[in-house]
């Protein structure tokens, strides 16, 4: 800008022939004092180009200054701020006319070629400055979506963390707090719960090997459900297996599947608490009696993506249960129909008793919410009729 407006000066300076010497030093000083100004016009850019444009009217060769002030402004400040300033400037215009008439051009051509030379300048700048504020909005845009990209991974992160670990954590505080309060239990019953506790921890060891695989090698899709290089994901099949294992940990749960064809089970928490669906609800495990939806659904399949999610919905509601059930009985319902959908409820009664209870801070269901509404379900939960707590999924199942 110092150039051009060093430039600018030094080709009205042919036109400076004939006057007095007194008013060519004038003018002379005024340019150079002009064209230095020009590195301060970052400043005060309106000023800059308020003072430049009407010292142009009467001293020629500041009129380079004048045109790189607009120019700035135009390009720094509002369109509000430069339109006002280049108004300034047409107004400027008429007495520069009268004062410093071409002879060739005559008022007119004179007037009109200083209108087109301020309105390129000014429409240079403007342009200038919408495309800068372009590229600094798809700067900005591009640093918000990275910083979402890093959100949304970290959620991800957090809730395969606490799926995968919560559950066995829990399993191992619930057999290491029966021995604390059973110091005199019978060696057998010791030795049994050593054996769940070495267990569950082997357990806990796998699946945060399985959550290191996950961080190591993410899905390439970004989908949470994409293929990790780790042992199988669990899905639909696996619910009665993680029933069972919380069964024999001690909890009494009632088991009932409908609406999955063969997979439909049925089971209750009555008698040994480790013992199958089959034995618990007098049939075997592939009984679907009074399940009316079970011949229909026989040919539908269940995703991996929704099976997991349903897992993980179950998975998370038995572990608050054995956290803060004080050990009452828990009831699992899960059923489903292509198109309508597939509901979870589990309830469990809230006992007074004291009973050694596992910290938690809420972050499994906050994170449980999340990957529902993910599926595109819905999550609700919270004290139902009767005292007990409640929590009903429901996920959508496409045919």
């Amino acid at each position: 800008m110092f150039l051009a407006a060093c430039g600018i000066t030094l080709l009205t300076a042919p036109e400076l022939e004939g006057l007095p010497g007194p008013l060519i030093v004038i003018e002379q000083v005024a340019g150079v004092l002009a064209c230095v100004a020009v590195w301060l016009r970052r400043r005060w850019p309106v000023w800059f180009a308020l003072v430049t444009t009407l010292l142009s009217t009467f001293l020629l060769m500041v009129g380079g200054a004048a045109v790189v002030g607009l120019f700035t402004v135009a390009v720094h400040r509002p369109f509000k701020v430069a339109g006002a300033v280049a108004a300034f400037a047409m107004l400027t215009l008429g007495p520069y006319v009268m004062l410093h008439p071409d002879p060739d051009l005559g008022p007119t051509g004179t007037m009109t070629l200083s209108v087109a030379i301020l309105l390129t300048v000014f429409a240079w700048g403007v342009v200038i400055r919408a495309r800068r504020q372009l590229v600094w909005s798809l700067r900005q845009r591009a640093v918000i979506a990275a910083e979402e990209a890093k959100r949304l991974e970290r959620e991800r992160i957090a809730r395969e963390m606490h799926d995968v670990l919560a559950h066995r954590i829990s399993m191992l505080s619930l057999h290491a707090g029966a021995l604390e309060f059973r110091p005199g239990a019978p060696p057998e019953e010791v030795s049994r719960a050593a054996g769940a506790i070495r267990h569950s921890a082997h357990q806990a060891l796998q699946d945060l090997r399985e959550v290191i695989g996950v961080l190591r090698h993410p899905s390439s899709s970004g989908d949470e459900n994409g293929p990790v290089p780790a042992r199988p994901q669990p899905t639909l099949a696996d619910l009665r297996s993680l029933v069972e294992e919380c069964r024999q940990a001690g909890m009494k749960v009632s088991f009932t599947m409908d609406g999955f064809g063969g997979t439909g089970t049925r089971g209750g928490p009555g008698g040994d608490p480790g013992e199958s669906d089959a034995d618990g609800g007098g049939g075997s495990p592939g009984d679907t009696s009074g399940d009316a939806t079970g011949e229909a659904a026989d040919e539908a399949v269940v995703s991996d993506g929704l099976g997991r999610t349903v897992y993980r919905v179950v998975q998370e509601a038995l572990t608050n249960a054995r956290k803060h059930g004080g050990g009452a009985p828990v009831s699992v319902t899960v059923a489903g129909r292509p198109g309508d959908g597939v509901t979870v409820e589990v309830r469990n009664a809230v006992w007074a008793r004291q009973s050694p209870r596992i910290p938690g801070a809420g972050a499994g269901l906050i994170g449980l919410t999340e990957r529902v509404e993910l599926a595109g379900g819905r999550l609700d939960f919270g004290p139902a009729a009767g005292g007990d707590f409640r929590l009903h999924a429901w996920l959508p199942w496409t045919p």
